[in-house]
């Protein structure tokens, strides 16, 4: 009996011994979501924000001048008389003045936006679940939860970047004269003024822009699901620019009281005693009627919309390269 059966236990394709080479689950990290770790979402955002700022800092530069009111040399909000004050104070290059307060906070700022929306976003919406409305919600959410977190980090280089933008009698040399100057003679407050105003703006400001864009991102991938891989550098910027621009034109009155707190006491500009929306609003209103309140939007849509654009499809490219080289480590 036993010569008859070793045979059968001797045969290995019988007894198949389950340990494939790739499989190591102690060392194996295991992705967020989408393929990808979380620290690669940062380096995907920080990229995308860098890229899209400095792009798009000229149109920010005439938008900030344009919604500076008061006795400034640059009190005249319309377009052309914006390009024509920044020529005739500081020629082409004072549409970059700001542009390294900008590179400093951005990298930062973008790095905890995008990591922190995919987070909330994990949370707050399913993927298997095909409520458009309730996850068009969860987007909201989770843009109004990331730009809490990145304003933090944002907002005192943003106050430092618009002032530089108001050109050379804004009396600052560069970025590290600015700072040094505002913490002497304002105190460390003065980089978070604008910080509620900024909160209120740019929580209804994310959570159109990303409820936008995620819904638009599906109704154009929805159009030709058979070409949306060849296409999905067009879709990313389309949509982007579609969210930038809605999001841009509901919110420019905060914007404009954002600019006035960050921008107030230099270059003659209105100083506000309490700091308040409502003061800010008010003094607006009086001053210019409520048609002040939207100075600036043009050159804020025209901003927003392209901005968008490069920031998503750079973002979306960088999480495509994170995952082609996590599939390929993981086929290694």
């Amino acid at each position: 009996m036993a010569t008859t059966e070793a045979p059968k236990f001797k045969n290995s394709d019988l007894i198949p011994i389950p340990q494939p080479p790739d499989y190591h689950p102690t060392t194996t990290v295991s992705p967020t979501h989408d393929g990808l770790h979380f620290y690669q979402f940062m380096i995907a955002g920080s990229i995308a924000g860098m890229v899209e700022h400095m792009a798009m800092f000229p149109i920010d530069t005439i938008k900030t001048r344009m919604q500076v009111l008061g006795s400034c040399p640059i009190k005249s909000a319309g377009l052309r008389q914006a390009i024509h004050s920044i020529l005739k104070s500081d020629g082409p290059a004072g549409f970059y003045r700001g542009i390294a307060a900008m590179g400093l906070g951005a990298g930062p700022a973008h790095a905890v936006y995008f990591s922190m929306y995919e987070l909330c976003k994990e949370t707050f919406t399913n993927p298997n679940n095909n409520n458009s409305y309730h996850n068009s919600i969860g987007h909201a959410g989770a843009g109004v939860c990331a730009t809490v977190m990145s304003d933090a980090v944002f907002t005192p280089m943003d106050m430092v970047k618009q002032r530089l933008q108001l050109g050379s009698g804004g009396r600052y040399k560069g970025v590290w004269d600015c700072v040094k100057r505002v913490l002497r003679e304002e105190g460390f407050g003065a980089f978070y003024a604008s910080y509620r105003t900024t909160i209120l703006m740019n929580a209804p400001f994310t959570a159109v822009h990303f409820a936008t864009y995620e819904a638009a991102k599906r109704g154009l991938m929805g159009v030709s699901e058979e070409s949306v891989s060849d296409e999905r550098l067009v879709v990313h910027a389309t949509a982007g620019a579609v969210a930038g621009a809605l999001a841009a034109a509901v919110t420019t009155p905060l914007d404009v009281v954002k600019t006035q707190l960050q921008c107030q006491g230099v270059c003659g500009c209105d100083r506000y005693a309490n700091g308040s929306i409502k003061d800010v609003l008010k003094t607006i209103v009086k001053k210019d009627g409520y048609r002040g309140l939207f100075r600036g939007w043009m050159p804020r849509m025209l901003f927003h919309a392209p901005a968008a654009a490069i920031c998503w499809s750079t973002y979306e490219a960088g999480k495509s390269f994170f995952q082609e080289l996590n599939n390929e480590n993981d086929r290694s």
